[in-house]
């Protein structure tokens, strides 16, 4: 067994603190302008969110099986965020802070809701041959699969094996049950400017440490070369319908100073597809990854990653009639053993009514099951059904 289970259990609700913070900064939400003059503007948006939550925990050994109720932040944390952009001749240059927080306080700590930055970074642009982004920002591998979930705005899947019950920071989404977490990290990526429809991103992302020996302190992990990831997106309608397609990845190799541990070569695909028919959205999107945490991109937590295969899809639907829009998904990631340490199926289906009160607040209603299947092992066996209603407000 490796060390991953102590870092999933511990490591992994920190992580996750983060997750999916960027999808709403990218939505069309309506920012304030705070300053616009001489060819400079500054402006702000945020968002926050709050849900009652009850969840109906069945594990093995049945120990941990509980009925929890909770009032918490949903898949999205809480955010405030800052936008600078600054016209000087042919170029234009931006910039963005967002800062993210969570709303529970810990029961040992007092009043010590954390307060993160998920987003620091500068861009450059030409009309003529697109953006560079230096900072920090969100990855690309998995990008495209998390910002176009139909499930954004909802709660998701709680897995209390992963420690998301009782955590103060956010649930998972359908994080690990249909993509990886493409995590924010310091990058320099350039995105050429669309094409007729076609937007291609690439980058080089600070590595990550894969190949640590949990056994020795006198070895290092290190890497020759950046992690890679890129992005490809294309958009068309065709037949009255609206197309948006993608394909993203990445890869790293890591190594180490005591040549009797493995290097680890990391890759992974992602790609799906989103259809807008009138008031119809159907979703579905995949990934396929070796060698990568199956719930995050960057390795939080320091898991011993080995070069073992992990593979999930998510397949979406969407309806929206009035001032109310109704969702229902399906997602599921076969992992041989990067994410416990030990092979498992994980699955979440989810049904979520999203009503628009206004512009900006939103109220949500879902309902979530969430199972884990070992596969070498029953000891992680669980199923967890999840009631969630809150609401969300926007600006």
């Amino acid at each position: 067994m490796h060390k991953n289970n102590k870092a999933t259990r511990t490591l992994l609700p920190l992580a996750l603190a983060s997750a999916v913070a960027m999808s709403i900064s990218q939505t069309a939400l309506a920012e304030i302008v705070l300053y616009d003059q001489n060819d400079m503007t500054f402006s702000t948006d945020g968002y926050f969110n709050t849900f009652y939550v009850n969840s109906d925990i069945d594990r093995a050994g049945e120990q941990f099986d509980r009925d929890q109720s909770r009032v918490k932040m949903g898949f999205l944390p809480n955010y405030i965020g800052f936008n600078f952009g600054k016209q000087v001749g042919d170029l234009k240059l931006g910039g963005r802070s967002s800062f993210w927080v969570t709303i529970n306080d810990s029961d040992t700590n007092g009043t010590a809701t954390a307060i993160d930055v998920r987003q620091f970074y500068g861009t450059a642009a030409g009309a003529e041959w697109g953006e560079v982004l230096f900072g920090k920002d969100f990855g690309l591998f998995a990008r495209s699969n998390i910002l176009l979930d139909e499930m954004l705005t909802g709660y998701g899947q709680v897995s209390d094996t992963l420690g998301l019950v009782d955590f103060g920071g956010v649930s998972f989404g359908n994080i690990g049950t249909g993509y990886p977490y493409p995590f924010p990290t310091s990058q320099i990526t350039y995105r050429s400017p669309v094409m007729n429809g076609l937007r291609i991103a690439a980058g080089i992302m600070d590595p990550v440490d894969t190949t640590d020996d949990a056994s020795s302190a006198l070895d290092k992990a290190y890497q020759e070369a950046p992690r890679f990831e890129t992005e490809i997106t294309y958009q068309f309608d065709l037949g009255g319908t609206q197309f948006y397609t993608w394909v993203n990845g990445m890869q790293q190799s890591s190594d180490n100073t005591d040549s009797t541990v493995e290097e680890v070569d990391s890759k992974g695909v992602g790609y799906g597809v989103q259809a807008k028919m009138g008031n119809l959205s159907l979703t579905a999107s995949g990934f396929q990854a070796e060698g990568i945490n199956p719930f995050y991109t960057n390795n939080a937590g320091e898991a011993q990653l080995r070069e073992v295969d992990s593979d999930g899809y998510l397949l979406q639907g969407s309806y929206r009639f009035g001032k109310n829009r109704v969702a229902l998904s399906y997602g599921k990631t076969k992992d041989d053993g990067n994410g416990l340490g030990t092979a498992a199926d994980y699955e979440t289906r989810g049904i979520a009514l999203f009503h628009d009160v206004n512009d900006n607040l939103k109220l949500v209603a879902e309902l979530n099951q969430v199972e884990i299947e070992g596969k070498d092992t029953d000891a992680f066996d669980e199923e967890t059904r999840t009631f969630a209603i809150g609401a969300a407000l926007s600006f």
